[in-house]
């Protein structure tokens, strides 16, 4: 759609937050504190492509720093992934507006 001068706007990023379902959480360590990973970000890159990060909270509790994760190699989070961004775009292309 244009943006008044006839060009479609610039989108610079995609990004969704998705929850990780209990059974395919996982821990991962950072600074001698162990995380248990609850969510991703997933992107939409320019080239088409997705990328993704997982966020989570200490296992011992309390606060920890908003620090990334990678998401290791796993086939079921590759389908979770995959079927985010495809729940994402249908979503999005059935927005109401403001």
């Amino acid at each position: 759609m244009p943006n008044g001068s006839g060009t479609p706007p610039e989108v610079s990023a995609l990004a969704i937050n998705v929850a990780v379902p209990e059974e395919l959480q996982w821990t991962d360590t950072r600074r001698d504190v162990e995380y248990r990973l609850q969510t991703l970000n997933i992107r939409l890159l320019p080239d088409g492509s997705l990328a993704a990060k997982a966020y989570g909270r200490p296992v011992a509790g309390g606060r920890g720093g908003y620090t990334s994760f990678r998401v290791p190699e796993s086939p079921k989070l590759t389908t979770l992934i995959s079927r985010a961004a495809d729940e994402a775009g249908r979503m999005w292309s059935g927005h109401a507006g403001l």
